[in-house]
Order: C-alpha cells, then structure tokens, then sequence
C-alpha cells in the first residue's frame, strides 16, 4: 500500500446513490412546477447534504421549497433504504481487496444510518468497522469544510497527510483537498458527465481515477 489509510466518500463513489437522487430531484422539482434538467439537478446539488441542501434546494426555486418536495423526496429515500441501490462498478471487490486490519473510514455527507444501511444491501457490513462518520453528526462544519476528514483520520489513527482520500463531488473534492491528505477524484459512477475528472483536476485533486481499477493502480 501506498498510504497508510484509506478514507472513502460514500454517495457516488461506494453506491450509485447520486445517480437516483438526481434523477429522482429533476423528475420531483419539474413535476412541482420548477423545470429541472437532470444535468442541472446534478450540478446543482450533487455532493451537497444537510442545511446546504436545503439552501440550494430554496435558491434553485427561488423561495420556500414547496412541503410536497420534503415529502417526495422522504418517500424516496424510504424507498432506496427497502430496496438498496447498486455499488458503484467494481467499489466493492476493491474494499474487498483492502488487506485486512488496514486503516479505513467512511466520511460522508450522509447520516450514519443511510450508510450502514446501504453497506448491508452490499454485503460490507463488517468492512469498516465503527468508522463510518456523517457530516451531520460528527463535526460542526460539513463539506466543502474539511472537518469530516480530519476528524476520520484522527479515529483510525492515521495523519491525514498519510492518508488517500476518495471523493467524486466538487463539493467532497474541495474539503479533501483542504485537508492536506492525497485525493483521488474518481469518475466513475453514472452521474459523472464527461469532463467531470478535469472538474475535480481544476479543484486541486491530485489524480483522477475512471474506474476502480483505476483507483487501485494509485493505492497498491
């Protein structure tokens, strides 16, 4: 190994999750009277989470977000936790391949809940231990703040500058970047649209990866 930790994002990079959402964000904002194209939902908020969220969502519309886009977007989420949603192509035999007892987390936008519940559809329950840590619950400031990844490495017990950190959203690559670690930006999930890997070059990441095979040839 190349590192001596290995920090993950969650959404879009292990699960296809940004995929759904966008798809389901456009169809909900559009059916609601508010136009959105799936490419501008996923500009527009993929990678962003808690009150960004709700921020986003409210200029996007240009005031109060209307109740029934809570609610679908409740309902959706209800939906995917049934149900699960696919890995991200080849996500999970690379953590598979991670040697064993070497250091590893989960930062994430997303809430603790949403991720273990997501790495049980997987198959990964066991894969990272306790260290899975939400933005929400875990530090005060959430991404594009590189809170959430400092705050991981401290609890496995690596220096950030030795850790590789694997993000896909402007808003994760930017907070990664800030918090001195090595970042890959991986383009491979279904929402990164072409030019997405030069995206995350001009944040400052410092490689990009289209695949996880891709990923692996940087880490081991």
């Amino acid at each position: 190994m190349r590192f001596a930790g290995i920090i993950f994002d969650f959404d879009g990079v292990l699960i296809e999750s940004e995929h759904i959402s966008t798809q389901h964000i456009s169809n909900l904002l559009t059916a609601l009277g508010h136009p959105t194209s799936y490419d501008e939902a996923r500009d527009e908020f993929v990678g962003v989470g808690g009150p960004h969220f709700v921020e986003a969502v409210g200029r996007w519309v240009g005031g109060d977000v209307p109740q029934a886009f809570w609610e679908g977007r409740k309902a959706e989420d209800a939906r995917v936790m049934r149900e699960g949603l696919a890995a991200v192509d080849g996500a999970v035999r690379f953590v598979e391949m991670l040697p064993a007892g070497f250091p590893r987390a989960i930062a994430s936008s997303s809430t603790t809940h949403w991720i273990s519940t997501h790495l049980a559809h997987l198959g990964l329950t066991d894969a990272f231990g306790p260290h899975i840590y939400s933005g929400r619950e875990h530090v005060t400031r959430a991404k594009p703040a590189p809170d959430i990844y400092l705050h991981a490495a401290s609890a496995i017990g690596v220096d950030i500058s030795r850790c590789v950190i694997i993000e896909d959203s402007p808003v994760g690559a930017t907070g990664a970047v800030a918090s001195g670690a090595f970042v890959i930006g991986l383009a491979a999930g279904q929402h990164c649209a072409d030019g997405h890997g030069a995206l995350l070059l001009e944040l400052g990441v410092n490689a990009v990866a289209h695949s996880f095979d891709e990923v692996a040839a940087l880490v081991f």
